[in-house]
C-alpha cells in the first residue's frame, strides 16, 4: 500500500522532485567552484512570494559577512528546505554575494474526497493534517493517505486504496483530491480454538464480543476484524474461565490470518484451561492490635466446595470494608492471602485485616463533563473529601461512572496532594450520546401488527436524569406513555419516578372497548445487596366503551358505572441474583407486591413471581422453572374486566388474547378473573448451527388457569372455578440486531372445549 501511494505522489508531484535533486547538484557544485570558505556582504533571494527574505535566511542561519565553509553552506541549504515551505533551494555564490533562488510549494485551494460511499467526507475530512489555505507537502499527503487507509481498516475493508492527486491551479494553487476506492469488507469467517477441553467452541464464541459472517452479515458490524476487540476478547475470555474456577487459565497467542484472497480473516485462539479449583477454607484474621476477627467472620459469603472465582473475593472484600466503617475503624483495610491445595484442587483464601495508609482524599477533581453535572459523576463515589483513600473504593466508583453509560471513555486516577497525606483524584470523562429518537413497527400475536414512535434520553439535561416517551398504535390497541426518573433523589440511593400512561382498546374478539389512564409517583431504594423495594401512589382512571347491546350481561352491568376513579398506594420487593450470584451458571428472581386500594373502591391486588434458572453440561443447556400468580380482592364493590387478570400469551402460552379463563356461556365474552396462577417449565439448547446465525432451540410446558369473577349478576359464567390448562411446545430463539426473536409453536394438552388456543406465536424474548 505504502508503495502505491509513494507512486501516486511522484505522478503528482514529479517536476518538484527533479527541481529538489537539481538544487542540490547545484550547491554542490557551486561548493567546488568556490574555496573552501565563503564570506559574503550582500544576500539576493529570488522566486519567494510568500515566505519573507528575513523569515529565509533565518531558515539558513545565514548573516553578512559570517564565514561558511563548503558544508556549512550545504548546510544552509538543507535548513532551508528541511522548512517544508519549498519545492527546490539553489544557493549560487557570486562573489560577495549569495543568491539564493527558491520555488515554494503551492497552497492547498481545497481538499476534496472523493469515491468514499461507505465513509462519509464529515467523519474523513477532520481527520486530515493537510488544510485549505496551508502549504502543500508530499510528505503531509502520504501521511493524510496512511490515514485514510487506516479508517477503512478499521471498518474491516483492509483492501481499500487511496491514492492522492494534485490539480494544478493559478497562483501556485493546488487542489488535493484523494481518489478512493473502496473494498468488500474483510470479516472474520471463522473463531476458532485450541486446548479447550471444558467448553464447546460454540459456548466461547457466545463470550466473545467478536462475531463470525453469519446470515445477518450486511446487519452486523461486529463480524468485521478489530484489534482492540480482540484484545476485549482475550481478556472477557480470561474473565470467563477464572470466574469458573480454572485460575491457571492463559491465552497462548491468539492467531490472525488471511484468507488466500485476502477477502477474510481466521482467527485462532489457543488455550491453556488449567484445572478447575473450589473454594477451601475462608477465614477471616486480623493483625490490627485490639480489632477482633470474630466481628468479621458473618459477612463473609464466599463457602467451602463452591467454584472459586475472583467475583465472591471481591464482594467479600467490600462487605468488610463495609463492616469495618460501621465499627467506626478507620485506615483498616482487606489483605486476601491465597493459598493453594494443588491436591486437593482447593483455593484457601485468608482475609486479613491489617493497618492501611494514613491517606486522605484532598479532593475530587473532574474535566471533559461539557453536559454531564459534577454532581452526576460525584454521586458515583461513596467517599468524599477529607475521607480516607480506598483505592478499591476508587476503582469501584469508576465502573459506575462508566455503567451510567453517558460517556465514551473514563479514566479515574489519583496524584498526591499538597501534602504526602493527601490524594487528589482525577476523573476525566469524554461525552457521548445519551439520547434516541426511533420509529418503527413491531409486531405481537395477541395485538398484531403496530406502528411505534418513541423518545429516550438518559441524561436529561445532564442531570442524570431518564426520560421516556412512548407512542404505539395496533390493529387492536393504542398506548401512550410517558416516565421521568431521578436516580439520585435528595442525593441518595433513592430513585424517584413519574409514570403516566393511557391506553384504549378495541378487542376485535370482544364486544366492547375499552380506556385506562394511571398517573403513578414512586421511590426505590436497595434493602439489600440484589433486593429493592419500590414504594408507589396510584391513581387510575377506568371506563368501558362502545359496549354492544349483545354483550355479555356482566359487561353491560359493569359498564354502567362509567368512568371509575381509584387511589391506591402499595409496594414491590424484588431480588435478583443473577448477575452478582456467587454461581455464575445459576440464578434466582424474586418478586412480590401488593397495591391498597382506598377511597370509594377498597381492593387489594398482590402479585407474586419466583424464578430460577440454571445452566448444565458445560453450559451448553439452560433450564428455567417459573411460577407467577396474583389475587384481586375488594372489600367494598366487585372488580371490572378492566381490572380482572388475563393470561397473555406472556403469561401463558397456545392461547389467544383472553383465549382462556371464565366465559360468559351465552355469549362467549372472555370476563377474565381475579386470580391466576401458572408454572411454567421450559429449556434452552443449541441445535447445532453455526454460532454466528444467532438461533438455538427450546422446549417448555405451561401449567395454570385464571379464575373467579366475582359479581355474576346471576350470568351463568363457565371455567369460573380452578380449572387447569395444559400446553407444551417448541421454541426457535432468534438473537438479531433488531432484538431477540422467539417464536413457539405450541400444542396443547389440557384444555377446555371453549378455549380459544393458538398454535404459533412470536414475541420478543424475554426472561422470567
Amino acid at each position: 500500500m505504502a508503495t502505491g501511494v509513494g507512486r501516486a505522489i511522484a505522478q503528482g508531484v514529479g517536476a518538484m522532485r527533479i527541481a529538489l535533486a537539481a538544487s542540490v547538484l547545484t550547491v554542490l557544485m557551486a561548493g567546488i567552484a568556490a574555496a573552501q570558505s565563503f564570506s559574503f556582504n550582500s544576500f539576493v533571494i529570488e522566486g519567494n512570494q510568500r515566505v519573507a527574505d528575513g523569515t529565509i535566511l533565518t531558515f539558513g542561519d545565514l548573516e553578512p559577512g559570517a564565514a561558511l565553509s563548503t558544508a556549512g553552506l550545504n548546510d544552509a541549504g538543507q535548513n532551508i528546505r528541511g522548512s517544508g515551505l519549498f519545492e527546490s533551494v539553489e544557493l549560487i555564490p557570486q562573489g560577495r554575494t549569495l543568491v539564493i533562488r527558491v520555488v515554494e510549494y503551492p497552497t492547498i485551494n481545497r481538499i476534496n474526497i472523493e469515491g468514499n460511499t461507505r465513509v462519509r467526507d464529515a467523519e474523513l475530512l477532520p481527520l486530515l493534517q493537510s488544510q485549505p489555505r496551508r502549504v502543500f507537502t508530499p510528505e503531509q499527503a502520504e501521511t493524510d493517505t496512511a490515514i485514510l487507509t487506516e479508517v477503512y481498516a478499521r471498518e474491516g475493508r483492509i483492501n481499500a486504496s487511496v491514492t492522492p492527486r494534485i490539480i494544478r491551479q493559478s497562483e501556485n494553487r493546488v487542489d488535493l483530491v484523494f481518489e478512493v476506492v473502496e473494498s468488500a469488507v474483510t470479516e472474520i469467517e471463522r473463531i476458532s480454538f485450541i486446548g479447550n477441553r471444558t467448553y464447546s467452541e460454540g459456548r466461547l464464541r457466545r463470550v466473545l464480543e467478536s462475531k463470525q459472517a453469519g446470515l445477518l452479515r450486511a446487519i452486523i458490524s461486529r463480524d468485521t476484524f478489530s484489534p482492540e476487540r480482540v484484545e476485549q476478547d482475550r481478556q472477557v475470555l480470561t474473565d470467563f474461565y477464572q470466574s469458573r474456577g480454572h485460575v491457571d487459565f492463559v491465552i497462548q497467542n491468539v492467531d490472525v490470518a488471511l484468507t488466500r484472497e485476502r477477502d477474510a480473516y481466521l482467527v485462532t485462539y489457543n488455550l491453556r484451561e488449567g484445572q478447575k479449583f473450589e473454594f477451601g477454607d475462608v477465614t477471616v484474621t486480623s493483625e490490627i492490635t485490639g480489632v477482633s476477627a470474630a466481628d468479621f467472620q458473618g459477612v463473609v459469603k464466599a463457602r467451602m466446595g463452591a467454584t472459586y472465582s475472583p467475583v465472591p473475593i471481591d464482594d467479600d472484600i467490600t462487605r468488610l470494608e463495609a463492616r469495618a466503617d460501621d465499627l467506626g475503624l478507620r485506615f483498616v483495610r482487606i489483605d486476601p492471602r491465597i493459598s493453594r491445595d494443588a491436591r486437593g484442587l482447593m483455593i484457601n483464601v485468608n482475609y486479613v485485616l491489617v493497618p492501611g495508609p494514613r491517606v486522605f482524599v484532598e479532593r475530587i477533581d473532574i474535566e471533559g463533563n461539557g453536559t454531564t453535572l459534577d454532581r452526576v459523576i460525584r454521586n458515583q463515589f461513596r467517599l468524599v473529601e477529607g475521607d480516607p483513600l480506598n483505592p478499591r473504593e476508587i476503582e469501584a466508583s469508576a465502573r459506575r461512572i462508566r455503567g451510567l453509560g453517558f460517556f465514551q471513555n473514563v479514566a479515574v486516577d489519583t496524584r498526591r496532594g499538597t501534602a504526602d497525606d493527601q490524594v487528589i483524584v482525577d476523573v476525566d470523562v469524554t461525552e457521548g450520546p445519551t439520547g434516541t429518537l426511533s420509529f418503527g413497527a413491531n409486531y405481537n400475536s395477541d395485538a398484531g401488527l403496530g406502528l411505534l414512535a418513541s423518545y429516550r434520553q438518559s441524561n436529561f439535561q445532564g442531570r442524570g436524569q431518564r426520560l421516556d416517551f412512548d407512542i404505539s398504535t395496533a390493529e387492536s390497541n393504542r398506548r401512550l406513555s410517558f416516565a421521568f426518573t431521578e436516580p439520585q433523589l435528595l442525593g441518595r440511593q433513592l430513585a424517584g419516578s413519574v409514570n403516566l400512561s393511557y391506553a384504549t382498546t378495541d378487542n376485535e374478539n370482544a364486544l366492547y372497548d375499552t380506556e385506562k389512564l394511571r398517573f403513578s409517583p414512586a421511590i426505590t431504594f436497595p434493602v439489600s445487596e440484589q433486593g429493592r423495594l419500590r414504594l408507589f401512589y396510584a391513581l387510575e382512571y377506568n371506563d368501558l366503551t362502545d359496549v354492544s347491546s349483545s354483550a355479555s350481561q356482566i359487561i353491560r352491568n359493569e359498564a354502567a358505572e362509567e368512568g371509575v376513579w381509584t387511589n391506591a398506594i402499595g409496594y414491590t420487593y424484588s431480588f435478583d441474583n443473577r448477575r452478582s450470584g456467587l454461581n455464575p451458571n445459576a440464578g434466582i428472581v424474586l418478586r412480590f407486591g401488593q397495591e391498597f386500594g382506598f377511597g370509594d373502591s377498597q381492593f387489594i391486588k398482590t402479585t407474586a413471581l419466583a424464578g430460577a434458572e440454571t445452566k448444565i453440561l458445560n453450559e451448553e443447556v439452560t433450564l428455567r422453572a417459573t411460577v407467577e400468580g396474583g389475587l384481586l380482592s375488594y372489600q367494598d364493590g366487585s372488580s371490572r374486566v378492566t381490572d380482572r387478570f388475563f393470561l397473555g400469551s406472556r403469561v401463558m402460552r397456545g392461547f389467544t388474547a383472553g383465549g382462556v379463563g371464565p366465559r360468559d356461556d351465552a355469549t362467549d365474552d372472555a370476563l377474565g378473573g381475579n386470580a391466576f396462577s401458572v408454572l411454567r417449565l421450559e429449556t434452552e439448547f443449541p441445535l447445532g448451527l453455526p454460532s454466528e446465525y444467532g438461533i438455538s432451540g427450546g422446549a417448555f410446558i405451561d401449567y395454570g388457569s385464571v379464575w373467579d369473577v366475582g359479581e355474576t349478576f346471576g350470568e351463568a359464567v363457565i371455567y369460573d372455578d380452578f380449572t387447569p390448562r395444559a400446553v407444551a411446545g417448541l421454541s426457535i430463539f432468534w438473537t438479531t440486531p433488531l432484538g431477540p426473536l422467539r417464536f413457539n409453536f405450541t400444542e396443547p394438552l389440557e384444555v377446555e372445549d371453549r378455549d380459544e388456543t393458538r398454535s404459533f406465536d412470536l414475541t420478543i424474548s424475554t426472561s422470567f
